[in-house]
C-alpha cells in the first residue's frame, strides 16, 4: 500500500469537517493590532480567543524592546545550539531571573513550550520508571508520556483519591523495576479552567516517593501575588520539582523556560534532545522576554486589569445563569447543549450579527452533546467590552433553547 494512498483516506475527528470549516471555525484570521477589537474576513469583531493575559503583546514598551533587540541583533543571532555556539549573556541572564522569580535555584530557557515539555519528560525519566499523570492533561505532555518506554497511569482529572491509588500501582511497579515515579499535572487547565489540585497531590508525598512537574502555562502571570504562577498561589511552589512554564500567554512571545534545583536543571541542559539539536533561541525573543518579565515583575497593574476584568465577565456570566463549569482561573469556559452542527450555527449567528469572535469548542474535546464557547480575559479588555458580551450571550442561548440552531449540517460561510 502506499503511504499517501493510507492517508488520504484517513479521516480524523477535526479533519472531516476541514472543507466546510476552513478559514472560519478553524484556521481562521485574525488581522490588524493585537488588541480587543480586531479584524475577521473584512469587519471589526470583539475578540476573547487571544492568550494575551497582560496586554503586553502590543504594549508599546514592549514593541520598542522588540523593535530595538531585531534592529540591533536581526533575527538570526546568535546560530547554532546552544551548547554548540548559541549561548550569551542574555540567555543565562533571563534564565537567572526566571528562577529567582519562581523561587527555584536555576531555570533552562527553551525554544519552544510544546517541544520543550515534551523533551523534558523524555528526559527525565528511563524505561524502568514510572509517569502518573492528570487524564486532562494538554497535548505536549501527553505526547511526552508517549515518549516514555516504561510504565504510565492516569489518573482522573483532580481526583486525588484515584491518583493515591495510582501512586500505589506505580510504587510497586517502580519497587519491582528499580525505577522511580514522576507524577504531572498542570498549574491551570487550559480548556476548564480549573487549577491542579496542587496542595493535596504535594501532600501524598509523605506517603509516597515521588517527584511532581507541573505545567504552569495558564498559571505565570496571572496567579500568585506577583504572577508567580499557581505554586505560589497555593503556597506549595517549594514541592514543585520541576516547574515549567511557556512565554506564549502571559508573556505573549516564543520560548518557555523550565525552573528547578542545579542539579535537575544542569542535567536537563545536557540531556534535552530539543535544545541540544536545535537552534537557540533568537536574541529579539529573549531580550523581549527580559523586558516582559520586568514589567510582569514592577508594574502589578496589568494583573489587576486582568482580574478585574475576569472578575466582571464570569460573574456576570454566573449571575445570567450560564454554566462556567468550576474554573478558578482567568480561563473562562461557557458550556451549553447541543451537537456539533449547532455549534457552528451558533457561532456563525455570534460573528456576524453580534460580532463577538470567540474559541468554539466542540467533540472529541469535549463530549458530542456539549458545545463550549471559550473566553480568554486580557488586562486590554474593558467593562463595556464584557457588557456587550454578555448581552449577546444571553440573545444566542435563548436561541439555542428555542431550537434556532438546530441543523443537520454545518452552518455555510460564503
Amino acid at each position: 500500500m502506499d503511504l499517501f494512498d493510507k492517508i488520504a483516506n484517513k479521516v480524523s475527528p477535526l479533519g472531516q469537517f476541514a472543507a466546510d470549516a476552513h478559514h472560519y471555525y478553524t484556521f481562521p484570521k485574525l488581522e490588524g493590532e493585537l488588541a480587543p477589537r480586531m479584524i475577521f474576513r473584512g469587519k471589526e469583531v470583539l475578540n476573547w480567543s487571544l492568550n494575551n493575559y497582560l496586554g503586553l503583546g502590543n504594549h508599546p514598551d514592549v514593541r520598542k524592546a522588540d523593535a530595538e533587540a531585531a534592529s540591533q541583533y536581526g533575527c538570526a543571532y546568535p546560530m547554532g545550539a546552544r551548547m554548540m555556539s548559541g549561548n550569551t549573556d542574555y540567555h543565562e541572564e533571563l534564565e537567572k531571573q526566571l528562577a529567582e522569580f519562581e523561587q527555584k535555584e536555576d531555570a533552562i530557557l527553551l525554544n519552544f513550550g510544546y517541544q520543550g515539555i515534551l523533551s523534558a519528560i523524555d528526559a527525565l525519566v528511563d524505561r524502568r520508571d514510572v509517569i502518573v499523570y492528570d487524564a486532562e492533561s494538554h497535548a505536549c505532555i501527553i505526547d511526552g508520556v508517549r515518549l516514555h518506554q516504561g510504565k504510565r497511569f492516569v489518573y482522573a482529572h483532580n481526583d486525588i483519591e484515584n491518583l493515591e491509588k495510582q501512586l500505589e500501582r506505580a510504587t510497586k511497579m517502580a519497587n519491582e523495576q528499580g525505577g522511580a515515579i514522576l507524577v504531572i499535572t498542570e498549574g491551570v487547565f487550559g480548556m476548564s479552567g480549573n487549577q491542579g489540585k496542587l496542595k493535596e497531590v504535594v501532600a501524598l508525598k509523605s506517603k509516597f516517593e515521588f517527584r511532581l512537574m507541573v505545567d504552569d502555562a495558564h498559571g505565570f502571570g496571572t496567579l500568585g501575588p506577583n504572577g508567580e504562577g499557581a505554586g505560589v498561589e497555593q503556597g506549595i511552589q517549594a514541592d514543585i520539582d520541576v516547574y515549567f512554564s511557556t512565554f506564549a500567554k502571559s508573556m505573549a512571545s516564543i520560548g518557555a523556560f523550565i525552573a528547578g534545583d542545579n542539579v535537575i536543571i544542569n542535567y536537563l541542559r545536557y540531556s534535552m534532545r530539543s535544545q541540544i539539536f536545535a537552534k537557540s533561541l533568537p536574541m529579539t525573543f529573549v531580550k523581549g522576554a527580559i523586558k516582559r518579565l520586568e514589567m510582569l515583575r514592577t508594574q502589578p497593574e496589568h494583573k489587576a486589569n486582568l482580574w478585574k476584568i475576569v472578575n466582571a465577565l464570569q460573574g456576570g456570566l454566573k449571575a445570567e445563569g450560564f454554566n462556567i463549569g468550576s474554573t478558578t482561573s482567568c480561563v473562562t469556559p461557557v458550556i451549553l447543549k447541543g451537537n456539533v452542527a449547532e455549534a457552528t450555527h451558533l457561532t456563525h449567528d455570534l460573528r456576524e450579527n453580534y460580532n463577538i469572535f470567540c474559541s468554539i469548542v466542540v467533540y472529541p474535546v469535549v463530549p458530542k452533546d456539549v458545545i463550549m464557547l471559550r473566553l480568554i480575559p486580557t488586562a486590554s479588555h474593558t467593562l463595556a467590552d464584557v457588557e456587550e458580551t454578555i448581552k449577546a450571550f444571553q440573545d444566542i442561548k435563548g436561541k439555542l433553547l428555542q431550537g434556532d440552531y438546530k441543523a443537520e449540517t454545518l452552518a455555510a460561510f460564503n
